[in-house]
Order: structure tokens, then sequence, then C-alpha cells
């Protein structure tokens, strides 16, 4: 394992361990002097059949994802990180970070929370450990 990150790709969503893993990794970014990547997921299995069908409603949600992780760049950038981005997958959490955001991005490192109760982390048993279990870089795991 490497002293220092250059890429730290973090996955967020509305859960305190999330907000957890999101603080740890902006120390980690900073400390670094690396470059902060702020992954989410818009998740499918969260609508209903008509929703997915409904293109201004999923257009709405992901357009309610947008600015949230604006929110989270902004704090990022507010703590002194110097380089800052955020990116939006969609489908299951963890293999969208795990098949699609880590080749694209290509960070040195994954954090991620663990007990959220939704979304990214939706159960450690599943999305968080795949991620552990898949995932070629290190993947830091973070308990509120």
């Amino acid at each position: 394992m490497a002293d220092e990150f250059k890429k730290i790709l973090v996955g967020v969503d509305d859960s305190a361990d999330a907000l957890a893993a999101f603080q740890y990794a902006i120390h980690r970014a900073k400390a670094d002097g690396a470059e902060l990547i702020i992954a989410s997921i818009l998740e499918s299995d969260e609508m209903n059949v008509y929703q997915a069908m409904t293109k201004d409603y999923v257009h709405g949600e992901r357009d309610a994802l947008e600015r949230h992780l604006n929110e989270y760049c902004q704090l990022a950038k507010q703590a002194g990180i110097a380089s800052v981005r955020a990116i939006i997958g969609e489908g299951d959490p963890g293999e969208t970070i795990v098949k699609v955001i880590i080749p694209k991005v290509q960070p040195d490192l994954l954090i991620i929370g663990a007990e959220a109760k939704k979304g990214l982390a939706k159960h450690f048993g599943s999305q968080a450990t795949y991620m552990v279990k898949h995932a070629n870089i290190s993947v830091l795991v973070v308990r509120e």
C-alpha cells in the first residue's frame, strides 16, 4: 500500500456512515494532497415501475442527486481540497462502483461507510462487502 494516495474515491448517500466516510476522505485527501472524487449512485430498484418509466421522475431524481453531490464538493473545497469532482452512477451501487466508476476514474483508494440503511452501503453484507471483495484497489470501510 502506498504511503500517500493521489486519487481518492468516496461513495456517499444520505446515511450517517456515508457522512463519516466523506469526512475521513476529506482528512485523507488533505493529508496526501490527493484529488477527491465523490460518487453517488442513482438506484433504479428504489423506484417503482411507473417512476422508472417516467423520464421526468428519473430526471428529477438525478437533479436532486447532482445538487446533493455539489454540496459535498463545496464542503470539500471549503476544507481545503484543491481538486474535487463528483460522479453519478446508475444501477446497483456495489457493482457500479467496482465495474464502472473505478475503471473510469482509476483511484488509488475507495472509502465507503459500513452500516447505511439504504443507498450506497444498503446492507454491509451485500454492497460494502461486494466492494471490499471485488475492488482491485484498497478499500477503507468507515463505521459511524
